[in-house]
């Protein structure tokens, strides 16, 4: 296994490693919160950064809505369950985990709806700047919203991709009077590395420029602080480290400034000042509610609201110390039992780069390589060109899953288990 990096110390042996993991098991101050979760048996799910898991009270709260608040109180469910205002009531359940305040955050759409509201709404504010300023590896759909947001708006203006965050720095200070936004995701999707979301913001601010974060990869995974590194904008999904469950909505923080001042172009009726009023012109809310468009989806949107009550006495720190430690011990065991084949670690050694992820490039077969594992029940994913990738959620991940998985990847390599058509010509999992 070559990294390009001094790799931590090696788990000394097959033995040792899996009696060090029993012992960092029993040692977890996270570990009761496994069992709020439904985890089929025998199964390693690594993949919580794609989509995180079903906690267990959350079928009985989708069931309830189903049965007694859509199929008896019928229309009445509007008001007596509050299906009316879930939007706000969910977001202000997220915002804690955020580092943000009450009333900052709401809950709609998807990512790329809310990013579409949100950067249009930054270049309003900004009108006079044409520039919006993003990464090459950014998610790809962030940066096909931006494209369409410039074609919405009907200016000359213009997306500018660098290759790294000096290179953004650099433009920051280089183009200083024409750069509307800065639209970055704090945690890259294919290696795990994390930006400083303070640094970044204050290096925005300091030219005029509106700070937008995608927090996909990072909300319920490292702690955050929003409104203390004062960012603008930020979105994110529900559906993987929150366990929102498939297509669960997102959320959409908006800083208290840019509430009720400025418009947002998706101007649907829940985002009426008095959305009941059904008045024929259309007038913002003046809270966050602006930045809400139609009806929420109520069976998606509570079996989120229920995911999200398992965090209510979790302590983020927490959380990030375990997580740094479930990407160091992977790594380590990666490292012991994987040195003879070619695959390097591409996420960041130095903690305060890495998110909760380990990104393995695996040039030789990566994807049959990710769909022998996922048919030895160890579930990562593939992105191309050649990177395994693996998520850890603290709040269900055990030491001993780590190991296990290590083991598999390495029996899967060291057999070549990978080698089979029904793993060479699956384009494997989304």
């Amino acid at each position: 296994m070559n990294n390009p990096k001094e790799k931590p110390a090696n788990a000394t042996s097959h033995v040792s490693g899996y009696t060090q993991a029993q012992a960092l098991d029993a040692a977890d101050k996270l570990i009761h919160f496994r069992d709020r979760f439904s985890i089929p048996e025998n199964l390693i799910y690594l993949d919580g950064n794609s989509l995180g898991v079903l906690p267990a009270l959350a079928q009985a709260r989708v069931t309830k809505t189903l049965t007694q608040e859509w199929g008896k109180d019928l229309i009445t469910s509007w008001n007596k369950a509050n299906w009316l205002t879930l939007p706000q009531t969910v977001g202000d359940k997220i915002a804690p985990l955020l580092g943000a305040d009450s009333g900052t955050v709401v809950v709609a759409d998807s990512t790329s709806i809310n990013l579409f509201k949100a950067l249009s709404a930054a270049l309003n504010i900004n009108d006079k700047r044409k520039k919006i300023i993003s990464e090459k590896n950014n998610f790809p759909t962030d940066l096909y919203i931006a494209e369409g947001v410039i074609k919405q708006m009907a200016r000359s203006h213009e997306l500018i991709l660098l290759e790294s965050t000096d290179d953004v720095i650099t433009a920051l200070r280089s183009n200083n009077d024409d750069v509307a936004v800065l639209m970055l995701t704090h945690i890259n999707y294919r290696t795990g590395a994390m930006y400083d979301i303070k640094k970044i913001t204050a290096a925005a601010h300091a030219n005029n420029v509106l700070m937008l974060w995608d927090l996909a990869h990072s909300a319920g995974a490292v702690p955050l602080e929003l409104a203390d590194a004062d960012v603008d904008f930020a979105v994110g999904c529900g559906y993987k480290y929150l366990n929102g469950g498939p297509g669960a909505p997102a959320f959409l923080y908006v800083a208290p400034k840019h509430q009720g001042g400025h418009t947002q172009p998706l101007s649907g009726w829940f985002g009426h000042s008095e959305p009941f009023a059904f008045a024929s012109k259309y007038k913002p809310s003046k809270n966050i509610a602006q930045y809400l468009c139609g009806t929420p989806p109520v069976l998606s949107m509570v079996a989120l609201d229920e995911a999200l009550n398992v965090w209510a006495d979790v302590d983020m720190q927490t959380v990030r110390q375990k997580s740094l430690a479930l990407t160091d011990f992977f790594i380590e065991c990666t490292s012991a039992l994987c040195t003879e084949f070619d695959i390097h670690v591409l996420t960041p050694f130095e903690h305060e780069n890495r998110g909760s992820q380990v990104s393995l490039s695996c040039p030789t077969n990566g994807n049959a390589v990710m769909q022998a594992l996922i048919a030895r029940n160890v579930i990562g994913d593939f992105r191309p060109p050649d990177i395994l990738r693996f998520g850890f959620t603290p709040l269900y991940t055990r030491y001993v899953d780590v190991w296990n998985a290590a083991q598999i990847l390495s029996d899967v390599l060291q057999t070549r288990y990978w080698d089979k058509p029904e793993f060479t010509k699956s384009m494997g999992a989304v």
